[in-house]
């Protein structure tokens, strides 16, 4: 399976220029921790950075900054690390162990912001397949009950 089967394709996105107040709208109003900074392209909106909750606490709030004189485009992260829709589970959670981050944006062969790929994405998934597991144990255990007895 890929990640371009099970990211987010919803993805919420900014401009650089766009105010924090903004990005905090639309975090609220999305429900989601995250924003994915983009520009224009021909093809597409192709990703340049990641702004976070955690971004607004750590590098505004706690440094006691005014809001209004920053823009995204100041604080967002700009070590852009991301997944290309063909990658397989595997090496997207081992890129994301290895850089320490929770939220990926997934790429096509262009660039292109597809989607977004998050930890609680991939445990949802991984938690649906041990279920199947454990099930698939149990109706192993049914199908020898029936056949010995039977």
């Amino acid at each position: 399976m890929t990640i371009g089967l099970i990211c987010n394709r919803d993805t919420v996105i900014a401009r650089p220029h766009e105010s924090l107040h903004r990005v905090a709208q639309l975090m609220r109003e999305h429900h989601v921790g995250s924003v994915v900074i983009v520009k224009d392209a021909p093809a597409g909106v192709t990703p340049i950075g990641v702004l976070t909750d955690r971004d607004l606490v750590v590098e505004v709030l706690a440094k006691n900054l005014d809001p209004q004189s920053v823009t995204v485009g100041d604080i967002m992260s700009h070590e852009l690390v991301t997944a290309q829709e063909n990658d397989g589970i595997w090496i997207t959670i081992k890129r994301m162990r290895s850089q320490g981050i929770r939220r990926m944006p997934v790429l096509n062969e262009h660039g292109v912001l597809m989607g977004i790929i998050s930890v609680d994405d991939l445990m949802e998934l991984l938690a649906g397949e041990f279920t199947d597991l454990v099930k698939l144990t149990a109706r192993e255990k049914e199908r020898e009950i029936t056949q010995r007895n039977g």
